[in-house]
């Protein structure tokens, strides 16, 4: 109970340094309501973890011949927030600052690596970011994790449901607990950077559908301004909806799911199978700058039959915003085009005047990782399901590890 205490205290005067700049001790004393005595006691602790540092004194403002009052201010290099984002093939990482400003990113690439490795690659990814930027975690409050799959877990550990063959270890969450000695949140990653797509609007969160189109296909919903998981964890699974019945055999072991028609190799597969020889994205990017035929007659009819999914979606959940993620929606602009014309065909018949856009993310790649720190921005997740979730400042990192 007393360190539970104590944490609350060191978030309340971090929250005013965070929205008052440098203040003195006394005047953190009458912002956050607490004793002389207790700010003090307080003020030590983060002074020598390295969460706040002495800037200056009051000596410019101070009326009277008392003692220059020396005045508090947030590290900058006090890394308060960390986020991973464990995708396919890439582990992003992101870490914050208290004012949730993004003060380092990066990524590590793996292949088909085990749980264990790429643990490891996550974490030797951190100490370089440290080490590159001089940052320190001397006051890091939480981690937050997102991983592959629907995760049926909770802030305490879980696992996700395993369709693929390296699913998540219940160690994960212990690894980071045991390195950090903070409290670590695990979710779906693409319901994370679906988080954070809504949180980054300008107008701030609300109602919104968010579909990623990368090495598999998954989604998240954000209701009234909240993320939602659902009972079992699957809300937003988008890419397990099943799209052609009479379709090829999913991972999850169903036929004909979105994922065997809009994911990055079944697009690749498309398209080598009607003569067009692709490997890689950086082949379908190509192919897309000189308009190839073939690729963009597949690429719409991929984008129409996400549409039709979006579209049901839609009419159930009646969103302001529909969201496209992942590398295709960049790569392949027409294919989410053709999604929104699809979308809007579907919807035609509702009497409405709000509208449904389809667009590509604002994020990019970063999104679960920066959908992990929205998560944590706001106080509750760590406790008790998600809340109305606070916006995300400075999407891009304006220090990027390469």
């Amino acid at each position: 109970m007393h360190a539970m205490v104590r944490r609350t205290h060191e978030e309340r005067v971090l929250a005013a340094l965070r929205a008052g700049g440098a203040l003195s001790r006394s005047e953190l004393a009458r912002r956050v309501g607490l004793s002389r005595t207790t700010l003090s006691e307080i003020a030590a602790s983060l002074l020598r973890r390295g969460a706040v540092v002495v800037v200056d004194t009051d000596a410019a403002t101070r009326s009277g011949s008392g003692r220059p009052a020396e005045r508090l201010a947030l590290d900058p290099a006090a890394g308060q927030f960390l986020g991973v984002d464990f995708g396919h093939r890439r582990v992003h990482v992101a870490v914050a600052d208290a004012s949730h400003e993004i003060i380092a990113s990066g990524a590590a690439p793996y292949d088909d690596e085990s749980w264990t490795t790429r643990i490891g690659l996550a974490l030797g990814l951190v100490d370089r970011l440290v080490a590159r930027e001089g940052l320190h975690f001397g006051a890091l409050q939480a981690v937050g994790i997102g991983v592959p799959g629907p995760y049926a877990g909770d802030s305490s550990g879980g696992s996700p449901v395993a369709w693929h063959r390296h699913a998540t270890p219940g160690g994960l969450h212990d690894a980071f607990a045991d390195r950090f000695g903070t409290p670590v949140f695990v979710d779906n990653n693409t319901r994370l950077a679906a988080l954070a797509e809504a949180v980054s609007r300008p107008d701030g969160p609300t109602d919104l559908i968010y579909v990623r189109l990368s090495d598999g296909v998954g989604g998240g919903l954000v209701v009234a301004g909240s993320l939602v998981r659902g009972a079992r964890g699957f809300s937003g699974e988008l890419g397990h909806v099943t799209a052609d019945p009479g379709g090829v055999t999913c991972r999850c072991g169903k036929r004909g799911c979105l994922e065997t028609i809009a994911s990055v190799p079944a697009i690749l597969a498309t398209c080598r199978d009607r003569g067009v020889e692709l490997t890689d994205l950086r082949d379908l990017a190509v192919a897309v700058d000189r308009a190839d035929p073939v690729v963009e007659a597949v690429l719409r009819e991929v984008g129409t039959t996400l549409g039709r999914v979006l579209g049901a979606a839609a009419m159930v959940l009646d969103p302001v915003d529909v969201v496209v993620g992942g590398e295709v929606a960049h790569v392949a602009p027409v294919l989410v085009e053709q999604a929104a014309a699809t979308l809007r065909y579907e919807l035609h018949s509702v009497p409405t005047d709000t509208p449904r856009v389809v667009r590509a993310s604002r994020l990019g790649d970063h999104g679960g990782a920066l959908g992990a720190l929205a998560a944590l921005f706001h106080e509750s997740p760590l406790l008790a399901g998600y809340a109305a979730p606070e916006a995300v400042a400075g999407h891009q990192s304006r220090r990027s590890a390469r």
